[in-house]
């Protein structure tokens, strides 16, 4: 039953009945008399203390205190609040009413106060908690890979959206569609849905990358690696990448992943051919993950130099020693011209890895990785987020990390939110967790995804990889994709002669053939 709402600055007035619960929400004189508890409540997801859009969906949650009925004050001002009760600690608030509350409380204080009530039926009251609606909304979807932790094999990986103002999820693509291949990291040309690339994978149909503009698709005859758009939405800078997969016998996490080689090449759409340039293929070294500065006149990349002699051993010698570094480079698009990169983070200096830079869309920060080594942040615990600010070359390690790895993440269009996954709830599966970036670059307590069930989260033994923000739904439908991929048309695209498109060179005696097998694991 749905009861009206009345606003101070707002006020949420719910009644959640579902069966076998308290029949009623605590009267008043209960709850004035209810014994006080001087701490607030344990709930999960952790919803306490966070700063969350005003167009988020709700935050449901879970009381885990004992009791055996339960019942939540929500309000924001100083109006005469309403209740949600439950008989099982449950917490789910309807999506209209929690919009309303949020569209009067934006900039303001939301304050939830959780009561308890144990078998002799008196009631516990915990001291509030309180969270922030930031005046700022967060891009309306995100999109993210789905899927198993990858050991030895892939398989059941679909890339799904969600609409963050409500618990909607579609389905874009999925691997079983096309024999059960892989769909690998996707990529939006700055925050827009209707610019989408797709990496492809399958024993069947080789390997491929699906280009998605306004709803049309289109295979593209290369498997492009970690993708950058360019502003204009008609470029592309990707890695080739030779990554591989390897196991530790043991650890807190045994699996790790070398890339080999990597150079990077630069699309133009409708183009016969990719083309590069020294400043970013250069052979002796690995250059990866591009991202461009909104302007798109700077290059952001990553660039290790190569710790081993042979390239086709697996796992090479002196792996633990190979540290990427942040770098950037001019480019003139009018011209297709580089200039000289320049290392802006260094890992000689920092003795870390740098990886996954994101710039933010108004140019004034970059978002990024740094681990021990490698560049697969998110096998290594050790992965923290850092934040750069461009026009002082200053970086800092965000007090948002945890113990465990954090790692992909990406922008929201207006630059004030950022989402990031992270192994914080059980060290094994990836989440995604949202954060509200001030204007003066703070970033605030993140909280995790909403779902319609709270207790979801700590069900699903699915991770959530690559998480980006767009403005809006994606048009792209699991069918006319799946159709591309199976399809033997598509675009012959001729590469640049780059150390990764030399031949190979022949495998030593005792080490691991690395022959292109479709099956394996590239990355998760």
């Amino acid at each position: 039953m749905r009861v009206p709402l009345f606003f101070g600055y707002a006020l949420l007035v719910i009644g959640l009945l579902p069966a076998g619960s308290c029949r009623r929400p605590p009267a008043v004189r209960d709850r004035e008399a209810a014994t006080k508890v001087d701490r607030q409540p344990r709930i999960r997801p952790d919803y306490v203390g966070v700063t969350f859009p005003p167009n988020i969906a709700p935050l449901n949650f879970q009381i885990q205190e004992p009791g055996n009925a339960f019942a939540v004050e929500i309000r924001s001002g100083e109006e005469e609040p309403r209740v949600i009760s439950s008989a099982t600690g449950s917490i789910r608030i309807p999506t209209e009413d929690w919009r309303a509350l949020l569209e009067r409380a934006a900039g303001h204080t939301i304050r939830f106060t959780v009561y308890t009530r144990d078998l002799s039926g008196r009631w516990r009251r915990f001291s509030p908690i309180e969270n922030t609606v930031a005046p700022d909304p967060i891009d309306s979807v995100l999109v993210y890979r789905f899927m198993n932790p990858i050991y030895n094999y892939w398989d059941n990986i679909g890339i799904y959206q969600r609409d963050l103002t409500t618990f909607d999820r579609d389905l874009i693509v999925h691997g079983r569609s096309f024999k059960h291949g892989c769909t690998n990291c996707h990529s939006f040309s700055s925050n827009c849905p209707d610019t989408l690339s797709v990496g492809i994978r399958t024993s069947e149909y080789g390997s491929a990358t699906l280009l998605v503009q306004d709803g049309a698709v289109t295979k593209i005859g290369s498997k492009w690696g970690y993708t950058a758009w360019h502003p204009d939405g008609r470029t592309a800078a990707y890695s080739l990448n030779k990554v591989r997969q390897f196991f530790h016998a043991i650890g807190p996490e045994v699996r790790d992943v070398v890339d080999l080689d990597s150079d990077i090449v630069l699309y133009r759409i409708g183009a016969s051919e990719a083309t590069t340039s020294s400043a970013i293929a250069n052979p002796e070294l690995m250059e990866s993950y591009p991202t461009w500065a909104p302007d798109g006149k700077t290059l952001y990349f990553c660039s290790a130099p190569f710790p081993w002699k042979s390239r086709d051993r697996m796992p090479p010698e002196n792996y633990k020693d190979v540290r990427y570094s942040l770098m950037r480079v001019p480019y003139d698009p009018d011209s297709d011209t580089w200039g000289v990169p320049e290392t802006v983070v260094s890992a000689e200096e920092t003795g870390k890895s740098v990886l996954l830079p994101r710039v933010s869309p108004d140019g004034r920060f970059v978002l990024f990785c740094m681990c021990e080594y490698g560049c697969f942040p998110i096998y290594q615990p050790s992965s923290d987020l850092y934040m750069l600010e461009v026009t002082t070359g200053e970086y800092r390690r965000l007090d948002i990390n945890s113990n465990q790895s954090e790692s992909w993440h990406s922008w929201s269009s207006n630059s004030r939110w950022i989402v990031f996954t992270s192994k914080r709830r059980d060290g094994l599966l990836s989440r995604p967790y949202f954060s509200y970036v001030s204007s003066d670059g703070t970033v605030q307590k993140p909280f995790v995804l909403p779902c319609s069930d709270p207790a979801y989260l700590d069900q699903t033994l699915k991770g959530f990889t690559v998480p980006e923000l767009v403005t809006g739904p994606v048009r792209a439908r699991p069918r006319p994709m799946a159709r591309a991929v199976r399809s033997p048309k598509k675009v012959t695209l001729k590469l640049p002669d780059v150390s990764m498109t030399a031949a190979k060179q022949k495998v030593p005696p005792g080490s691991s053939p690395l022959q292109e097998y479709p099956w394996q694991p590239d990355r998760e």
